[in-house]
């Protein structure tokens, strides 16, 4: 399993960020904040454990890695606060612990469409996992394709102070869904075809999007079956 860590915690460049746009006069807000990105973090880098151990276990017990690979990442300075501006909410920190539940998430992309529910169940079984919002794009997958599942949930982070309850949010789709979500950001949002042809692939994608489904399902019943006791040969 491969951990890939994008855009991830810079001290430095975040108190710049912070200052610029919520002005160096502030000064207990910017302490704040800082504090809330550094405990964001850890919180990621909690989930990121507890999912590495997990796909860990289910390699030695069941031979079988639900995980393909992982991806970190922090929600920049400016993301953030175009997401509070267009949400119209003050510049605060009790703005942000209230409102803003994805300043530290974690993609989880899994071979077959039951490791996504599988990494769910027991990562939100944990005593010290709380689950606060899902959102299933893969039963009920968005208007232009996209498939995935969508989980914020609260981790502890334990400080020199006690621990303290912390929000991630987790991304988990296959393989195949994350090509064709890699794809569609990039059709939106990374180019400069014009408006015509841009509908013109998104009816496209549409189309490939349930294909994907289609085709994953079917090579998740294979799997299954060759799973099944006295299939695979046994290794020397």
């Amino acid at each position: 399993m491969i951990l890939e860590r994008n855009n991830m915690f810079n001290i430095r460049q975040i108190n710049d960020d912070l200052e610029r746009v919520i002005g160096p006069e502030h000064v207990t807000e910017l302490r704040n904040l800082m504090r809330y990105y550094r405990l964001c973090q850890s919180a990621v880098n909690e989930v990121g454990t507890k999912l590495e151990n997990l796909d860990g276990e289910y390699e030695n017990e069941y031979n079988h890695n639900p995980i393909h690979h992982m991806e970190q990442r922090m929600k920049s300075v400016d993301s953030l606060f175009n997401k509070m501006k267009k949400k119209h909410l003050p510049k605060t920190i009790a703005a942000v612990e209230n409102n803003i539940f994805d300043i530290g998430g974690i993609r989880v992309i899994t071979n077959y469409i039951s490791d996504v529910y599988t990494i769910k169940e027991n990562l939100i079984s944990q005593d010290d996992v709380t689950l606060l919002k899902v959102k299933d794009y893969i039963r009920d997958p968005k208007p232009s394709g996209y498939r995935s599942l969508h989980l914020v949930v609260k981790v502890s982070v334990f400080l020199s102070t006690g621990p303290v309850e912390t929000p991630v949010e987790i991304q988990i789709r296959t393989v195949g869904m994350d090509m064709w979500a890699s794809l569609e950001h990039k059709l939106r949002y990374k180019t400069n075809v014009p408006s015509a042809k841009v509908a013109d692939f998104a009816d496209r994608l549409v189309d490939d999007a349930n294909t994907i489904y289609k085709v994953e399902q079917n090579l998740q019943t294979i799997y299954r079956e060759l799973s099944e006791p006295g299939v695979f040969k046994n290794e020397e």
